[in-house]
């Protein structure tokens, strides 16, 4: 009973769940080519009964990622009753990775596939996907990573899961500085929103227009100005603060949005200025660019 008290400590459990059509299924094939045994669409009521399972393997199998689709608020319940049930008589905590996306994009993504929504039942498929986010609302706000994936790739959607989740990265408490546009919608995967829209704009200079935080130019005319530097200063003395307090709570990551109006040139500049600096301060840092892409389009 000892070594299987002592692999339950060492259990890793992911549980990924989400709107359907948000990438559910990219998500456990990044977790399994990261050697986690996954299970796809296991109902929640036979989770303590697996989870003994693999405390009774002898150690093979460590590291588990179960994808759960809620079906009904039945399912939902059950859920939430294996989570507690689970906790209490393995001691295992359970990590939710919940997948989300505007609900313009999940239209688009079913009209592509022609799939049908489970939750439809025959009906418009709008209606389908409100009624499923409605039911897993309570869900989401017990997740420990939320990931909008409207706006990315397969690809950056695997690279944000092994960001956080590899073998190597287990133990790394990380900051990612996201840079956005607010004309674009602020991420709902944010833990903190910065908003430097009342700094000087580069996009009113017409030979600055085209270019980017990511050029030399843009970055050095942003931060010359006073006010600038004032922000930067009461910021990262602000997030010297607490950043130890979320590494101390247990929090592996910790997504600092920057938005400015399009995402293109004081967002990118701050986001760039702060992963340098943050990880002079010693911490793991890296940092995305939500929309300078569409930034670039602009005239």
């Amino acid at each position: 009973m000892e070594n299987i008290k002592d692999l339950s400590h060492e259990l890793e459990l992911v549980i990924i769940t989400g709107m359907s059509g948000a990438g559910k299924t990219v998500a456990v094939q990044s977790f399994e080519d990261m050697g986690y045994f996954c299970v796809d669409n296991l109902p929640p009521a036979l989770i303590p009964k697996f989870i003994d399972l693999v405390e009774g393997s002898g150690g093979k199998m460590q590291k588990v990622a179960l994808v759960i689709d809620l079906r009904g608020r039945e399912f939902f319940d059950q859920l939430f009753g294996a989570i507690d049930t689970i906790g209490i008589e393995s001691k295992v905590t359970p990590q939710i990775v919940f997948l989300d996306a505007r609900d313009s994009v999940l239209v688009r993504r079913y009209k592509e596939t022609r799939r049908s929504h489970p939750l439809s039942v025959g009906g418009p498929l709008l209606e389908g996907i409100q009624a499923e986010r409605n039911l897993l609302d309570d869900l989401k706000g017990q997740a420990q990573m939320i990931i909008d994936t409207s706006d990315l790739k397969p690809v950056q959607l695997r690279e944000r899961i092994i960001q956080r989740f590899s073998l190597n990265e287990k133990q790394v408490f990380t900051v990612q500085l996201l840079s956005f546009g607010y004309k674009h919608g602020v991420p709902i995967d944010a833990d903190l929103v910065f908003d430097v829209r009342f700094l000087p704009n580069p996009h009113y200079i017409d030979h600055m227009r085209p270019k980017t935080g990511l050029d030399q130019e843009v970055y050095d005319y942003v931060l010359k100005w006073s006010e600038t530097q004032q922000f930067i200063e009461k910021l990262h003395d602000l997030l010297k603060y607490m950043l130890p307090h979320y590494k101390r709570e247990g929090k592996r990551q910790l997504v600092v949005a920057i938005g400015c109006t399009g995402g293109k040139h004081r967002s990118v500049t701050l986001a760039e200025y702060f992963k340098e600096h943050l990880g002079n301060d010693g911490y793991h840092t890296y940092v995305s660019h939500r929309d300078v892409e569409k930034g670039k389009l602009e005239k």
